[in-house]
């Protein structure tokens, strides 16, 4: 894997497709010439041209990701692959099999729910589990049963996507899963980060998911801050679809040269888009579900 430098980076923002904004100000040329009888104390103080800041490329990569999504991908499937830091404690990789359907909206009126399917796989202790998310339905909650022996004789429950049942063990509700709801997130960090500097920003290319190939987008922030989420974060964006399919982010280092914690990592693999998932695939009554 290598940096990319500046030049090679507008060539990979073209390929994924960034937006045509551009953050430097237009230059205005001047008369040559003094403009009679104008008071010296109308005249506007000359203003610097806004610094790019190393955010930016990124910011613009993600907003036109962001974008794609939400006009292209109306559905998907694909192996989630998730491992984060609760309570201190590094839990262990999670896999499950999702199905997502993004929120569509007409005439400002939500036309399809956002609606989540989610068949845990391993480890044995969740594996059989099925969860079933659909925005606005079944009094806002969750729908859940257990998986294996405990499957067989627990009932399935409903559950507040928030409450302390639902949370066990995790970082974020599942109201917040799923690709479209990711970049969201990332969007919001850098706009924060934005306001701040330390941030030091690389573009890596040759990297493959699986066997799909990516670009690394890697921000890191040397000095521990209190307005700082992580040391490090490794996005990887998919170069075909145009969306980032692995997120991985670190503490910082407890010894000099250290790499850090993982804090939080999730890895969508075997992604197929716009399957044509309908409302029976997040129905507890689906005959292929165990609810």
């Amino acid at each position: 894997m290598r940096a990319v430098d500046r030049r090679k980076f507008l060539s990979l923002s073209a390929i994924i497709g960034t937006s045509a904004i551009s953050t430097a100000a237009i230059a205005q040329e001047g008369p040559t010439e003094p403009v009679a009888r104008i008071s010296k104390k109308n005249v506007p103080p000359a203003t610097e041209p806004r610094r790019e800041h190393p955010l930016d490329p990124a910011l613009r990569i993600a907003y036109s990701s962001l974008k794609n999504i939400r006009a292209n991908v109306r559905d998907y499937t694909a192996i989630l692959i998730k491992r984060e830091l609760v309570n201190g404690q590094l839990g262990d990789y999670e896999y499950m099999g999702v199905k997502i359907r993004n929120r569509k909206v007409a005439d400002g009126k939500i036309a399809v729910p956002f609606s989540v399917y989610m068949a845990f796989l391993k480890p044995e202790t969740i594996k059989g589990r099925e969860v079933i998310y659909v925005e606005n339905a079944n009094n806002g909650n969750l729908v859940a049963h257990e998986g294996g022996m405990k499957g067989r004789f627990l009932p399935t429950v409903e559950l507040p996507p928030n409450g302390m049942m639902a949370m066990r063990n995790q970082r974020y509700p599942i109201t917040e899963l799923g690709i479209e709801n990711l970049v969201a997130k990332l969007i919001e960090k850098g706009e924060r980060d934005r306001q701040h500097g330390e941030c030091n920003v690389r573009f890596i290319q040759g990297v493959k998911i699986g066997k799909r190939e990516c670009t690394v987008l890697s921000v890191e922030h040397p000095v521990k801050r209190s307005y700082f989420d992580f040391y490090r974060a490794e996005i990887f964006i998919d170069n075909e679809y145009q969306i980032p399919v692995r997120y991985c982010a670190y503490d910082w280092p407890t010894t000099p040269g250290g790499k850090g914690q993982v804090m939080e990592e999730y890895t969508y693999q075997n992604i197929k888009l716009n399957v044509g998932l309908t409302a029976k695939d997040f129905d507890r009554n689906n005959p292929r579900y165990k609810f």
